[in-house]
């Protein structure tokens, strides 16, 4: 069967199969460069790391620059949106910022499923300042009420 008729059948172009990479002799230079501006100037993608090694006297390409990106797996970590005030207008703080323990505490109601499928919920009290969870002394309370 011929190059030709066998690419037919199968529906490829026959320049696929002939195709041989280019070997280039600055590849691992260029990758060890790409990772360190990488590393360097984390917010920046694969187009803005081309224009540093540009800069720096390297002749590479946005295509061949973004194909060893995506070889060693760079990604730009995606942005943190801005936090809010932390007053409103008329002068009241929202989230204080503890000075000292028991100054500042957070709540959150927590659920959870027991084995037997019954939903647990339970309110969680922790002190900002030194992370300790409250504690209550509940179970002693419920012996002395029986």
């Amino acid at each position: 069967m011929t190059e030709r008729h066998a690419c037919r059948l199968l529906g490829q172009w026959r320049g696929t199969q002939r195709y041989e990479r280019i070997a280039r002799a600055d590849e691992d230079a260029l990758t060890q460069a790409i990772i360190a501006l990488a590393s360097e100037y984390g917010r920046y993608g694969y187009r803005r790391i081309t224009v540093k090694l540009r800069e720096a006297g390297w002749q590479a390409g946005t295509d061949r620059v973004q194909r060893i990106w995506r070889r060693e797996g760079l990604k730009v970590p995606q942005k943190q949106r801005p936090r809010g005030r932390l007053w409103l207008n008329d002068g009241s703080c929202v989230r204080l910022r503890p000075e000292r323990a028991n100054q500042v505490w957070s709540y959150d109601f927590v659920s959870a499923m027991t084995h037997d499928g019954r939903t647990l919920r339970l309110l969680v009290l922790i002190d900002e300042y030194t992370r300790n969870a409250w504690r209550s002394a509940w179970p002693e309370d419920w012996e002395a009420t029986k």
